[in-house]
């Protein structure tokens, strides 16, 4: 019998806390050995000249997720994982939406079942409160916290979705009371609902019109209202998707106080601008997500906060729609008017390689940063770690080998996800991860599908609390 199922050798391996050489030896699905010239495996995998890098997680993914009447999200948890192992995950976390009037596990169940069998990267759900009664806040969630589901979003915006701020501090107040860890989606509602009413009154309902509708302002006011409520409550907090430097100093401010808070960025708001919204023939409305892009000011404070450590977290917010299709981008009342655009964008596939190319590749961060913005930061956020987000001997074989030479252009023809188009078509990589294993099989190697559906496990999650980030891989300035 051999000693190893796999060894990957030769390779220049990286953790959230050092770089270097070694062989990993791997059996029934976990690191079970790391050190020099390792012997004994059914098979080896030579990643001379590669980094050998933990898989990455993303914990912002929406997939199969209820959208409105009429629209349907593009990936399903089969072409949604597809495209994740493609890009160097070997981890999402998909939101499980509770519609108004649903229980919380009548919505786990319906999510469980999609995903069941289906899915080529490991999966664990966060949940997305939309309607705080007293039996899910009294009952549902203290139970399903402790069962494995210890992370929930709730929205600021969306008329369907936002809480007002007594059920915020209620929620957040069982979170406290759990070890549960809350996700904000900071944005005005009431604010931009005006602002929408006024340029409808102008004519000016183009897509390019979603972004003057969510300005700077209205997610800078939500911020800091979320990070006061926190603050009142006394419990962490994550802000997701920041786009700009005015709410990031929020959050530096808030953390002078003492909130617990993690920040999060997203590709979109280091590579796209509001100006790519006025697409001709409507291509704008390709680049509607929320919050929206910003300026090119904006996009040099989101790096600044990448390079710092003001953000913890680097995720996609992929939450897919094809662009020509009458249930996406283009339904009948989104070709008309901004307002009935689906919000978001495809990205899982390409988070880490626009990353690793325009941070690690340029200097702007180091190899440990990379692998704290993309994995390790967030499986300490939600309660994955140590057993994933890190290359240690007891943690799961959930690996991604690079290579820095190969150049690409990202091509929408050349992704993995269902949607029809890419929001950052035309961008130049340099570095793509070639293979990627999951709990010691790989699935992808070589840029090959060797896998199949299925691979993919769901993985439960442990509550835990954020504490002032010493959790959390993080460089100060």
């Amino acid at each position: 019998m051999s000693d190893y199922d796999l060894i990957i050798q030769n390779g220049t391996v990286a953790t959230a806390a050092d770089v270097f050489q070694a062989d990993i030896g791997i059996k029934d699905g976990k690191i079970v050995q790391i050190g020099q010239s390792l012997s004994g495996a059914a098979r080896a995998i030579d990643a001379s000249g590669k980094y050998v890098l933990p898989g990455g997680i993303d914990s912002h993914v929406h997939i199969s997720q209820p959208s409105g009447e009429g629209i349907e999200m593009a990936d399903d948890f089969e072409s949604g994982t597809l495209s994740a192992v493609f890009g160097g995950n070997t981890t999402i976390m998909p939101f499980c939406l509770q519609e108004k009037g649903k229980s919380l596990r009548e919505v786990l169940a319906a999510y469980h079942a999609l995903a069941e069998g289906q899915c080529y990267t490991d999966v664990s759900f966060h949940l997305i409160i939309s309607d705080p009664s007293d039996a899910v806040l009294g009952q549902e969630l203290p139970a399903l916290v402790a069962d494995g589901y210890p992370s929930l979003k709730v929205f600021m915006t969306y008329e369907n979705l936002r809480l007002d701020d007594a059920q915020i501090l209620k929620t957040l107040d069982v979170a406290r009371r759990t070890g549960a860890t809350v996700m904000v989606h900071c944005e005005n509602e009431d604010a931009i609902r005006f602002l929408i009413e006024k340029h409808e009154l102008a004519g000016d309902v183009a897509p390019r019109a979603h972004a003057s509708t969510r300005p700077v302002a209205v997610e800078r006011e939500a911020t800091h209202r979320a990070l006061t409520l926190a603050e009142i409550v006394d419990v962490p907090i994550v802000i997701v998707h920041v786009s700009n430097g005015e709410a990031m100093e929020e959050i530096a401010r808030a953390r002078t106080r003492g909130v617990k808070v993690v920040g999060e960025t997203c590709p979109q708001y280091l590579t796209l601008t509001a100006k790519d919204l006025d697409g001709m023939d409507w291509e704008g409305a390709k680049l509607v997500c929320s919050p929206p892009p910003r300026d090119e000011e904006a996009q040099k404070e989101c790096w600044r906060g990448i390079e710092t450590g003001a953000f913890e977290l680097f995720s996609s917010d992929h939450c897919p729609f094809r662009y020509d299709d009458q249930h996406g981008k283009l339904n009948p009342k989104g070709r008309t008017n901004f307002r009935h655009i689906p919000n978001g964008i495809p990205g899982v596939e390409t988070r880490l390689p626009i990353l690793f190319s325009q941070g690690f590749m340029t200097g702007r961060i180091d190899l440990p940063r990379f692998v704290a913005l993309t994995s390790t930061n967030h499986a300490k956020t939600y309660g994955l770690y140590p057993q994933k987000g890190t290359i240690a001997v007891g943690a799961d074989a959930d690996i991604a080998i690079w290579d820095p030479a190969i150049e690409r252009t990202i091509r929408h023809a050349d992704l993995h996800d269902g949607a029809d188009y890419s929001p950052y078509e035309g961008i130049n990589i340099t570095g793509w991860p070639i293979t990627t294993i999951v709990a010691g099989k790989p699935v992808v190697e070589n840029g090959v599908l060797v896998g199949t559906k299925g691979d993919g496990q769901y993985r439960k999650a442990a509550a835990r609390q954020i504490n002032k980030h010493s959790n959390l891989t993080r460089v100060t300035s």
